[in-house]
C-alpha cells in the first residue's frame, strides 16, 4: 500500500498525478465537447441515410483539398463516407463526400453545411459547428434516402 504522494510513471518520467493529462485533453476540445461530438458522429451513423462520418481536426497540408480527399480515401468505405476536415489553426474547412454519399449528399448541401459551420466557428464554437454540421449532413442524407 502506497502512503504519501503517489507517482505515475509516464513514459519513463516520474510526474505527480496533477502533472499527467491525457494527450485527448491537449487538444481544441474539453472533455464535455469530446463526448458531444462522439454523441453527434454515433446520431450522423445511425440517422444519416447509411454513410459513415468522420471528423478531422488538425493541420491540413497544400492544397487543401488534396490533404482532405486522401484522408477520405483511407477511410474503410470511401464510397459511403463523409469526412469532414477542420483545421482551425489554418482556418480551413473540407467536406469530402464518396462516390455513394456524393448521391445522398449532393455538393450543394455540403456547400450549404460548410456555411453553417463557419458561422459557429467564427463565434468561436468549433465543437458546436462541427455537431451542427454532422447533424445537417446526417439530414440531408436521410431525406435523400430512396
Amino acid at each position: 500500500m502506497a502512503s504519501g504522494s503517489q507517482v505515475a510513471i509516464v513514459e519513463g518520467v516520474d510526474k505527480s498525478p496533477e502533472e499527467v493529462k491525457p494527450a485527448v485533453l491537449e487538444g481544441p476540445f474539453d472533455v464535455k465537447e469530446l463526448l458531444h461530438l462522439d454523441e453527434a458522429l454515433a446520431v450522423a451513423e445511425r440517422d444519416g441515410g447509411g454513410l459513415h462520418y468522420s471528423v478531422y481536426v488538425g493541420p491540413l497540408h497544400d492544397p487543401v483539398r488534396g490533404a482532405a480527399e486522401s484522408m477520405h480515401d483511407k477511410l474503410a468505405d470511401p464510397d459511403r463516407s463523409v469526412l469532414v476536415a477542420v483545421s482551425p489553426e489554418q482556418r480551413q474547412l473540407e467536406i469530402v463526400t464518396g462516390k455513394l454519399a456524393q448521391e445522398k449528399v449532393p455538393d450543394r448541401s455540403a456547400a450549404l453545411v460548410v456555411f453553417s459551420m463557419e458561422a459557429s466557428f467564427g463565434a468561436g464554437q468549433l465543437a458546436g459547428g462541427i455537431i451542427t454540421g454532422l447533424r445537417m449532413l446526417a439530414e440531408t442524407a436521410q431525406s435523400n434516402t430512396h
